[in-house]
């Protein structure tokens, strides 16, 4: 029985080198796969499902230290100061599904180089498919929790790659839009649940987290913590009412739906709230939104996928309802739910990715997925339709599959129980027995019959298309005669990480007529039965209420999206009109609001001083820059407008100079001379009106907004010059500028070393202005074009 706590080996990052490899290594194989595709052809997905097969079998050996309760962790530092780290953490929950990523990526990959052998562009598709490949196990694999958020994002991106993989189709490029908004929105709403749990217990790893496991729950931001993490999970893996993105994604080529939505990608939520249990679980909170929202997913999944005639969109749906199914076990929470979620959690891997790639094979073999023309292919297809019997025996739940054994246990947590347990009960079988009609008819309907006629002869596919749906249904199907086997090396350490205490699997292949479970199983077999052989009508019916509804979550979205755009357009239209001086005006007004605010919200505006005794040189200065400021708000001629101001800025340094100023006094000059130029210059270069022709309205307004901010800041400097001068920086400067930066002048140490950046900034600031002069200067005017007229001809002239 494994310890409560799993012991954590550290293990050097040099010795030890598999599990960060796990994660990056994909990577690594996706920056030569175009390369692979030109130089090896048709044999480059059998090089390249090498690399997700290392992986599984360096993978597979630590099954045995990890099932005795042993944690593996390697771990980097990456950003200290924060203590973040890039750290990895190999528990019974993600070996689970690092093998089940590695080990259905291998025949995902081998797949792919025969669905695609013809495409162009296979090299790129093999990229896109290993680095999502990466992203995911370096999801499941993460312990740092900045870490895991980067490869949710990761799978986000990639997979958005992948369903837009054929971006000359509108259809293709929709889908990849909306699973990434839905998914990135989802993860920005996790970014912050998962900032906030940091800040909340101060640990920054899930190692952390689950030590002090139940600590979260009696903080008060326990809820909102629970809702972003929740919502996150939801929109990551499909759940009502963010489900329309993943029949969407069918969209992708086959290879994508078989490994992005059915075995890896859709169940990255479900991963998340596995992990998240024994820190946010076991409340009435966790246990009703995850039950509730779970059970509406399962239910819905099964109704829209009997709605659906193309194979992809019924497995699609399939997958939906698969996932509320395993929420809501996630949410009873209970020993024998959890054990019940991981056996379906490997099942639902096994039979769905398998029958993905028969949608796939009879895609390639006949032209169509359309359930209601094919029909008959038994003959034809043989291996294909052995491979979707055995996939369907364990999606239905028959025995000694490892979807029976799956049904089973999670019967068997809500037998014993009433009032809530046999409602989630009813629930589980009415959406268990709609799955399993939806697997007999994907796995019966198009073999059975007499030949239909279909776009072109049906022929089997090859060993790469096969050979994965062949050994993944099988693995599925004599899965439960290994329950030992599975009892000690999957079930009891994924059950122990994801209950956070100890426990012990009892999965066992029996027909014991005393268990409730085994009714519960028989009533979901008669339903099922019945709803396939009813799936005709039942279809009809369901079209004929969605028509009558006529309205989807997917045309909601499309709706909000319209609605969002249709805003930004107003808004742009509104604030970004193209009138120069409203931009002007605007700007202003809110610097005077920013000054004023602040004065009143602080005490009130400052007394007026007295007037200053001043030498009659000063006031002199004062009355040429006066001079200088009415003239500029006089003049209608720009031009003099512009001499005018210049004529303020030199009264301006003459004022510094007269005060003991002369360095700044310089400056102030040499600034006021190149303003003149460079504005005189500009207005060469532009079209712009000789006069200023604005109305006396607008001239009141203007020059209404420029009294309130001159104001504003004579205020501001007279509410500072009212506190008494702090002297601590000035006499920093003094005694450091020698003994320190070496500098006898003080202001040349303060811009050069003290402020040296700010410097640089300012040096750039006058760098660009210059570039800007020069191409001002470079600019000739167009010279006007003068039509060229067409000349008498010499006959005409001389006649």
């Amino acid at each position: 029985m494994p310890h409560a706590h799993p012991t954590v080996i550290y293990l050097p990052w040099t010795p030890d080198i598999s599990i960060p490899l796990a994660a990056l290594g994909p990577f690594l194989a996706a920056l030569v796969a175009p390369w692979v595709r030109r130089a090896a052809g048709p044999a480059a997905g059998w090089l390249l499902a090498l690399v997700p097969l290392a992986i599984f079998l360096s993978l597979l050996p630590l099954l045995e230290p990890v099932a005795a309760g042993e944690a593996v962790s390697v771990s980097v530092p990456w950003i200290p100061a924060l203590g973040v780290a890039f750290s990895f953490l190999l528990d019974g929950l993600s070996l689970t599904f690092a093998l089940l990523i590695s080990g259905i990526g291998t025949f995902i990959i081998l797949y792919s180089g025969g669905y695609l052998k013809t495409h162009p562009q296979q090299g790129r598709f093999f990229a896109f498919m290993l680095m999502f490949m990466g992203s995911m196990l370096g999801l499941v694999l993460a312990d740092d929790l900045i870490t895991l958020f980067v490869f949710w994002e990761l799978t986000s991106v990639t997979s958005f790659l992948l369903i837009g993989f054929d971006h000359t189709r509108q259809a293709a490029r929709r889908a990849a839009i909306q699973a990434l908004v839905i998914t990135s929105g989802g993860g920005l709403l996790l970014l912050v649940g998962l900032v906030t749990l940091m800040a909340v217990t101060g640990q920054t790893s899930m190692s952390g987290l689950l030590e002090g496991q139940g600590s979260v729950q009696a903080h008060g931001a326990y809820m909102l913590v629970l809702l972003l993490v929740v919502a996150g999970a939801f929109a990551k893996s499909a759940q009502v009412p963010l489900h329309f993105w993943l029949p969407n994604a069918m969209e992708a080529p086959t290879p994508v739906s078989a490994f992005l939505h059915s075995a890896t990608m859709v169940k990255a939520g479900v991963y998340l709230l596995a992990r998240m249990n024994p820190v946010l679980g076991g409340t009435g909170a966790w246990f009703w939104i995850l039950v509730l929202f779970g059970g509406a997913t399962l239910l819905a999944g099964g109704l829209l996928a009997l709605r659906q005639t193309d194979l992809k969109q019924m497995l699609a749906y399939t997958t939906m309802g698969s996932l509320g199914l395993l929420v809501l076990l996630i949410g009873v929470g209970t020993e024998a739910a959890l054990f019940g979620m991981t056996a379906y959690l490997v099942a639902h891997a096994l039979f769905k990715a398998g029958l993905f790639m028969v949608a796939g094979a009879i895609d390639h073999g006949t032209g169509t997925r359309d359930i209601t023309i094919l029909g008959g292919l038994r003959e034809h297809m043989p291996v294909t339709f052995i491979a979707a019997l055995v996939a369907a025996f364990s999606m239905a739940g028959l025995p000694i599959a490892m979807g029976f054994l799956a049904k089973e246990e999670m019967y068997l947590a809500l037998t014993a129980g009433l009032w809530p347990d046999l409602a989630i009960l009813a629930v589980l079988i009415a959406g268990n027995a709609l799955m399993m009609a939806v697997g007999l008819s994907i796995a019966i309907r198009p073999f059975a019959g007499d030949l239909r006629p279909t776009p072109h002869d049906p022929h089997e596919g090859g060993v790469t298309l096969l050979a994965g749906p062949v050994v993944l249904g099988v693995l599925g199907l004599v899965a439960g005669l290994f329950t030992a086997w599975l009892n000690t090396y999957v079930l009891t350490p994924t059950g122990a990480a994801v209950s956070g205490r100890p426990v012990a699997a009892h999965l066992a292949l029996g027909f014991d007529l005393a268990n409730p479970a085994l009714w519960a199983s028989a009533l979901t077999w008669t339903i099922g039965g019945i709803l396939y052989w009813k799936a005709e009508a039942i279809r009809f019916r369901l079209r004929r209420i969605g028509d009558a509804i006529g309205w989807t979550f997917d045309a909601g979205f499309d709706s909000a999206i319209y609605g969002l755009t249709t805003l930004s357009h107003r808004v742009l239209e509104t604030v970004q009109h193209g009138r120069m001086d409203l931009y002007v005006l605007t700007f202003f007004a809110l610097v005077a609001a920013a000054l004023y605010l602040p004065l009143l919200a602080m005490g009130g505006l400052p007394s007026l001083p007295p007037v200053p005794d001043m030498p009659f040189y000063l006031w002199g200065a004062l009355l040429v820059t006066a001079a200088g400021l009415l003239a500029v708000v006089l003049f209608r001629i720009r031009l003099n407008a512009v001499i005018a101001l210049g004529i303020q800025g030199f009264g301006t340094a003459m004022i510094f100079m007269l005060l003991g100023a002369p360095d700044l006094s310089f400056t102030q000059f040499m600034v006021e001379t190149l303003s003149v130029v460079i504005l005189a210059l500009v207005m060469t270069r532009l079209d712009l009106d000789a006069s200023d022709s604005r109305d006396l309205e607008h001239t009141v307004r203007d020059a209404a907004i420029a009294l309130l901010v001159g104001l504003g800041i004579l205020l501001l400097m007279l509410a500072v010059l009212e506190n008494p001068l702090n002297t601590r920086l000035s006499d920093f400067f003094n005694a450091t500028s020698t003994a320190v930066a070496h500098g006898h002048n003080v202001v040349n140490v303060i811009l050069v070393d003290y402020r040296a950046i700010d410097t640089l900034g300012e040096i750039s600031v006058v760098m660009a202005a210059g570039l800007a002069i020069l191409a001002l200067i470079r600019i000739r005017p167009k010279k006007p074009v003068v039509p060229v007229t067409s000349r008498p001809s010499r006959r005409r002239k001389s006649a």
